[in-house]
C-alpha cells in the first residue's frame, strides 16, 4: 500500500527566549540547557524525516513498479524462450525422425539384400560343387579311352572335345571361385554398412528419447532441477550441418554398397546362366562326337567283317584237296606208264626198237611229270595263298577285337558313364 503523499510541514519561527546574563534561568539551569535541540533543529529534524521517508516511499514505488513491469517482462520473455525451446526441440524430433526413418529403411533394404546375396552365393556353391561331376566324367572317359588299343589309340574328335570340355569345366570352376570370392567380400561390406547404419541409428533412437523427454518437461514437473554445469556447448559437439551429413555419408555409402550388390546379383545370375548352358552345349558336343565314333566305328567293324575272307579260305581249302587230289590221280597213270618203259626196256635184241609205242609212253611220262609238276606248283601257291588268307583272317579278327574293344570302351563305359551329367538346373545352382 503506497503512502499518500503530502506536503512537507510549514516552518514556524518563535521568538528567542533570552539567554543574557540578565536572563532569570540563571547558573543553576545552565546543566539542562546544554544537552538539548532548540524548537528550529527540533522543526528542522522532523522535516528532515519527513522529506526522508517521502523520498524513500517514491523510490519504493517506482522500485516497485519497475519490479513489477520487469516481471512481467521476464516471465514473458521465460515463456517465449521456453516455447520456443519446446519448438526448436520438436523440430529437432522431426529431423531426428526422418533420418531415423531413413536409415531404418536402409538397414532393411540392406539387410534383404545381403540375404538375397546370401542365396546367390549358395547358388554359386552349389553349382562350384556340381561341376565336379562333369569334370569327373570327362577326366574318367580321357582315362578310359586310354586302354584304346593301337591303332584305334588315336587323337580323334571325341577326345579333342573331351579336352575341351575338361579345360572348360576348369576355366569355369575358376571362375566361380572368384566370383564366390567376390560374393563374400560384398557380404561383408554390406554387413559392415549395416552395421554403421544400426549404431547411427541406434543413437539417433536415444537421442530422440531424450529430446522427446526434454519437449515433455514443464515447469511443474517434478524430476527437473538445476544443472549449472550443463550451460556449455561440448567442444566435440557436432554442428547441425555435420551432423545431417554424417547420417546423410552413412545412407550414401549403404546405398552404394546395396546397389553394387544388386549388380553383383545380376552379374551371378548370368554367370550361372551362362555356365550352365556352356556345360550342357559342350556335352552335347561331346555326345554327339562319340555317337559319330561309335557309327564309324561299328561300319569299320562291320566291313572288317565281310572281308574276314571265311568263304576264301574255305574254297582254298578244297581248291588245295583237289589238288592233291590230281596229284595223287597222277600217280595210277605215272605208274602205269613208267611200268611199261620198265618192262619194255627187258625186250630182247633188236626188238628193243624205238618204236612209236616208246615214244609215246615217254611223251606220257614227260606229260605226267609236266602235269604234277605243275598241279605241285599250284598246290604251293594255293598253300601259300591259304596261309596268307589264314594271316589276313587272323590281322582282321584281330582289328575287329580292337574295333569291338574300342566301341565297349566309348558306348558301354563312357557314352553310359555320361548319363550321369547333372541337369542345366544343378548347374545353375537350383536343387
Amino acid at each position: 500500500q503506497s503512502v499518500p503523499a503530502t506536503h512537507p510541514p510549514m516552518k514556524v519561527y518563535e521568538a528567542a527566549l533570552k539567554t543574557g546574563p540578565d536572563s532569570s534561568s540563571g547558573l543553576a539551569t545552565a546543566g539542562f540547557r546544554t544537552a538539548k535541540y532548540l524548537p528550529p533543529e527540533w522543526h528542522q529534524s522532523n522535516y528532515n524525516l519527513y522529506h526522508k521517508a517521502f523520498a524513500s516511499c517514491e523510490e519504493s514505488e517506482r522500485n516497485r513498479d519497475e519490479a513489477k513491469e520487469l516481471s512481467e517482462s521476464t516471465a514473458a520473455t521465460t515463456e517465449r524462450a521456453q516455447k520456443d525451446s519446446t519448438a526448436a526441440l520438436g523440430q529437432r524430433l522431426q529431423d531426428i525422425h526422418f533420418w531415423k526413418t531413413e536409415l531404418q529403411k536402409e538397414i532393411e533394404e540392406l539387410d534383404a539384400e545381403t540375404n538375397l546375396l546370401a542365396a546367390q552365393k549358395l547358388r554359386l556353391e552349389r553349382a562350384l560343387d556340381a561341376t565336379e561331376v562333369p569334370y569327373a566324367i570327362a577326366t574318367d572317359n580321357l582315362q578310359c579311352r586310354e586302354r584304346r588299343q593301337p591303332p584305334d589309340l588315336v587323337c580323334d574328335e571325341v577326345e579333342r572335345e573331351l579336352l575341351k570340355e575338361a579345360e572348360l569345366i576348369r576355366n569355369i570352376q575358376e571362375l566361380l571361385k572368384r566370383t564366390l570370392m567376390q560374393a563374400s567380400n560384398q557380404m561383408r561390406l554390406n554387413r559392415d554398412h549395416k552395421e554403421v547404419c544400426e549404431m547411427d541409428w541406434s543413437d539417433k533412437v536415444e537421442t530422440y528419447n531424450i529430446d522427446d523427454k526434454c519437449g515433455r518437461y514443464k515447469n511443474q514437473s517434478t524430476n527437473i532441477q538445476f544443472h549449472p554445469s550443463s550451460v556449455k556447448f561440448e567442444e566435440s559437439a557436432s554442428t547441425p550441418e555435420t551432423w545431417a551429413k554424417f547420417s546423410h555419408d552413412n545412407i550414401y555409402r549403404a546405398e552404394r554398397e546395396r546397389l553394387a550388390s544388386v549388380n553383383l546379383r545380376a552379374l551371378i545370375d548370368n554367370i550361372l546362366h551362362d555356365v550352365s548352358e556352356d556345360l550342357r552345349m559342350q556335352c552335347a558336343a561331346v555326345n554327339e562326337a562319340f555317337a559319330k565314333r561309335c557309327l564309324e566305328l561299328d561300319d569299320t567293324k562291320h566291313k572288317l567283317e565281310h572281308h574276314l575272307t571265311l568263304k576264301e579260305i574255305g574254297d582254298q581249302e578244297a581248291n588245295i584237296v583237289a589238288l592233291k587230289q590230281a596229284i595223287r590221280d597222277k600217280e595210277g597213270p605215272m605208274k602205269v606208264a613208267q611200268t611199261r618203259l620198265y618192262d619194255r626196256s627187258f625186250r630182247p635184241n633188236v626188238e628193243l626198237c624205238r618204236d612209236a609205242a616208246q615214244f609215246r609212253l615217254i611223251s606220257e611220262v614227260e606229260e605226267l611229270t609236266e602235269s604234277i609238276e605243275s598241279l605241285k606248283k599250284k598246290l604251293q601257291d594255293a598253300e601259300q595263298s591259304l596261309r596268307n588268307l589264314e594271316d589276313t583272317r587272323m590281322n582282321l579278327e584281330k582289328e575287329i577285337a580292337v574295333k569291338t574293344n574300342s566301341i565297349f570302351i566309348d558306348r558301354q563305359k563312357c557314352m553310359a558313364h555320361r548319363t550321369r551329367y547333372p541337369t542345366v538346373l544343378k548347374l545353375a545352382g537350383y536343387r
